[in-house]
């Protein structure tokens, strides 16, 4: 774990935005009428593109969805999931106070769900940060999650997707003449 400082990010353009994106995902994107607790995830592939998230709460609290997840997911729709570099987790209280100062990092699942992506994009950073981002910590997600329970321990090798396991496209005709 490295500690950054607000001046590393000035030198850092790329990764003062990604930071800034999770924090505005947070701020602008949560759903969190619950716990008053907003969080937003930005993930990067290794070619710069960006994938938004922000938790998403509800009555049932066993049914949120994470930043993390959302951001995992966007990636993920877009083809990116696998080659994914960093992902910034910025959270922050503001119901019924405001409290910007603790670090935020993701939760159990999250951070299993980032290491599969890392095991098919070989390295995640995770930047976990306070609302404020006067306190930021980078991570590699095997330090979050050492000795990590995934598809290799369960010595599983297939494709992970039909696409990737080569099946054909559904053909669009095909639909079309059922109906």
């Amino acid at each position: 774990m490295k500690i950054l400082k607000p001046n590393d990010l000035k030198r850092d353009s790329s990764l003062e935005k990604l930071i800034l994106q999770a924090r505005d995902a947070a701020y602008w994107h949560a759903y969190a009428p619950y716990s008053g607790f907003a969080v937003g995830a930005v993930a990067r592939d290794k070619k710069g593109n960006i994938y938004r998230g922000a938790n998403l709460e509800n009555a049932a609290y066993g049914v949120v969805m994470c930043a993390e997840v959302g951001a995992l997911t966007a990636a993920n729709v877009q083809g990116a999931f696998d080659q994914l570099e960093a992902i910034a987790v910025v959270g922050f209280s503001f119901h019924p106070r405001v409290d910007c100062s603790q670090i935020v990092t993701p939760c159990g699942r999250c951070r299993q769900l980032i290491y599969e992506a890392s095991e098919l994009s070989k390295h995640i950073d995770v930047f976990a940060c306070s609302g404020d981002l006067k306190q930021i910590e980078q991570w590699s997600i095997d330090e979050m999650l050492p000795r990590a329970f995934g598809p290799k321990t369960l010595g599983i090798v297939s494709p992970s997707s039909p696409a990737k396991a080569g099946m054909a496209p559904f053909d669009a005709k095909e639909l079309a003449s059922q109906y």
